[in-house]
């Protein structure tokens, strides 16, 4: 019996351990993204995520080369107090800090017999000396990086120190009210991302669901060779229409608005939705409907009375499919919206220089695009495995 149970036990251990990785592939990077996103700039710019409960940065090299003298907490000479933010202010990176342990005090090297850091031990330095005299960051987490990623700042300090000193940014008005809704910022692009995703998912749901059920329960001539014609346009590349697409829009005036998009994502999304609905909608039970009519009722009554209610779970997962591919493209709002009405994907490169500067923004950018597709995913997932095997096993 013991064996019986070990062997059981150890069959079952090979899906436990694909599982758990599956979910550790899932979950670490997303869980470094959320801590990078909440670090100081300076941290961000020195150590990795993973580093957020160990000793801030710098502390090590400070009590190597300056504690001795300084004392542990840069106050120990009066004349020379490293927790003036004045004093510290003239050090800000390690070149002027290595000019200075440089210099002879009293004819003697400032050091004494301590070797000179290098220039990242000095620049470790100065960043820790900016900790410690309280002109830097002195908390471990900030939020200042989703402000300056929904206003769109990307001054050398954050949106809320620069209104603090009353320096207003370039184009900002320092109004948090109003500067969520520039155009450089996350802010307004998270509502272009909402414009165009939300009728974009509810228009190819509404119209797959009466093609869906007019397929499966009206008998009209042809309907099963219209119904193979949209399952073959399920392989139709999407990139080869935007030319013949866009040539319409600008004939129409439809370029750069959002009925361009919705109606495009509309016409994509529509053959995979009605193949989904028309499958799930085919395998309930005809009984349910033939009692129906017998009753009296018409086809418009038997849909929305009795074939919506038990289509949710395909819905759902239509929803689902639906939103994270309108919310995370990239392409068809480029080419249809273009930078001047910019969504969430075209926003988050803006958020990094071609220079590589401002990229800790990416990382609360990165996570601010990842909120609602969450929210939205885990509220319908209870019917996403039903809505997808029903949908899958009626053919």
């Amino acid at each position: 019996m013991n064996k019986e149970r070990i062997n059981k036990l150890l069959s079952k251990v090979p899906t436990h351990a694909i599982i758990i990785f599956t979910i550790l592939i899932w979950v670490v990077p997303t869980l470094g993204l959320l801590v990078a996103s909440l670090r100081p700039v300076q941290d961000t710019n020195t150590t990795g995520w993973w580093t957020v409960l160990s000793a801030p940065p710098g502390v090590e090299t400070y009590q190597t080369f300056c504690a001795s003298c300084h004392g542990p907490e840069g106050n120990a000479i009066p004349t020379a107090d490293l927790s003036d933010p004045e004093l510290v202010s003239e050090y800000p990176r390690s070149l002027p800090l290595l000019a200075a342990l440089r210099k002879e005090i009293n004819g003697q090297p400032h050091m004494g017999g301590t070797p000179l850091p290098d220039s990242q031990q000095a620049a470790d330095i100065a960043v820790f000396l900016k900790r410690l005299s309280g002109s830097g960051t002195t908390s471990r987490f900030t939020i200042d990086n989703y402000i300056d990623a929904l206003v769109g700042y990307r001054g050398l300090r954050s949106y809320r120190f620069d209104c603090s000193e009353n320096l207003v940014p370039v184009g900002l008005s320092c109004d948090l009210a109003t500067d969520l809704l520039n155009p450089r910022g996350m802010g307004r692009a998270f509502v272009n991302s909402l414009i165009v995703t939300i009728p974009a998912t509810i228009l190819p749901i509404l119209f797959a669901a009466f093609a869906g059920y007019a397929f499966s329960w009206l008998d009209f001539k042809g309907r099963f060779f219209l119904f193979a014609i949209l399952v073959g346009l399920q392989v139709v590349p999407l990139q080869m229409t935007l030319v013949p697409i866009l040539r319409l829009y600008a004939q129409w005036g439809l370029t750069g608005t959002f009925w361009g998009v919705w109606l495009f994502h509309t016409g994509f999304g529509m053959p995979y939705a009605i193949y989904l609905m028309r499958n799930f909608l085919g395998s309930l039970p005809s009984d349910v409907f033939e009692s129906a009519y017998l009753d009296g009722a018409s086809h418009w009554t038997a849909f929305y009375k009795l074939a919506i209610p038990l289509a949710l779970p395909a819905i759902a997962s239509l929803a689902i499919f639906q939103f994270l591919w309108v919310w995370n493209d990239l392409l068809v709002s480029l080419v249809f919206l273009g930078g001047t009405t910019p969504v969430m994907t075209y926003q988050i490169s803006n958020m990094v220089t071609s220079l590589g500067a401002g990229w800790h923004l990416l990382t609360a950018a990165a996570f601010l695009s990842l909120i609602l597709p969450m929210i939205v995913f885990f509220s319908l997932q209870r019917y996403f495995v039903r809505g997808m095997l029903s949908g899958a096993v009626k053919g």
